[in-house]
């Protein structure tokens, strides 16, 4: 993974859903539901929770709409259950691409996933097609503006937490760790007075596709479709 930052991807994601705001915040509205319904309404309890609190205010989704997903996990009658998928297919050229979902609906989520692979140039793939091209990963950026401390100091420090890689940029520290270690290396981190930009357990390629500007646009597009969709909560690929 060395040398291919993935707050590039991040940051295009971020850009592009921006004008989608309400969108965003309902399916992060439906990830504390779904992890408050699962593990409990207190975060301090509920590491799933507050994993997903953390990220629904790094979107700066208000508190008001955090507080009304948790309260009607926590007193819903309606029997409503969300199921995770996760599909597996391909780009265009044949690019690896991870869609994952949440869904009370698998029919109509399959059917979309499919629709959108076929009409951007990519196809849906059997279970496991492109998965083994990916680890499991924390993943954690820290911007380095206003930050007074170079990179052999942070490295150590970065250790100390307990993390497994970092990689440097003018711009920010992106830091990778085990997943069962993120929580302790970002609550390590942030003890030390360090503030995540992002903080999130995601798949993360073991060696990148490198492609042309034609056709990054063309994968762009196809995720777009995939992330307009209000089942499809993360959308992974191995391009750089």
């Amino acid at each position: 993974m060395a040398g291919h930052s993935k707050w590039k991807n991040i940051q295009r994601r971020k850009n592009a859903q921006d004008a989608k705001r309400g969108k965003i915040f309902m399916k992060l509205a439906k990830e504390i539901y779904v992890a408050a319904k699962e593990g409990g309404a207190d975060p301090e309890s509920n590491a799933s929770l507050r994993l997903v609190i953390d990220k629904a205010k790094n979107a700066n989704m208000p508190n008001d709409n955090i507080d009304r997903a948790i309260k009607k996990a926590s007193g819903s009658q309606d029997g409503k259950s969300y199921e995770e998928i996760t599909y597996e297919g391909y780009g265009p050229s044949g690019v690896a691409v991870m869609v994952k979902c949440l869904t009370d609906n698998k029919n109509r989520t399959a059917t979309s996933v499919r629709t959108a692979f076929s009409k951007n140039g990519g196809s849906l793939g059997e279970t496991g097609c492109v998965s083994y091209m990916f680890d499991r990963k924390g993943y954690i950026a820290i911007e380095r503006e206003d930050l007074e401390i170079d990179e052999e100091e942070f490295m150590l420090e970065v250790i100390d937490a307990g993390a497994e890689e970092l990689e440097t940029s003018e711009e920010l520290f992106e830091i990778y760790t085990e997943p069962e270690q993120f929580e302790e290396v970002k609550k390590s981190l942030e003890e030390r007075g360090y503030q995540t930009a992002t903080a999130e357990i995601t798949m993360v390629p073991q060696t990148y596709a490198e492609v042309d500007e034609a056709l990054q646009e063309k994968i762009e597009n196809l995720i777009d479709v995939l992330e307009d969709d209000d089942d499809v909560q993360e959308v992974y690929t191995n391009v750089h």
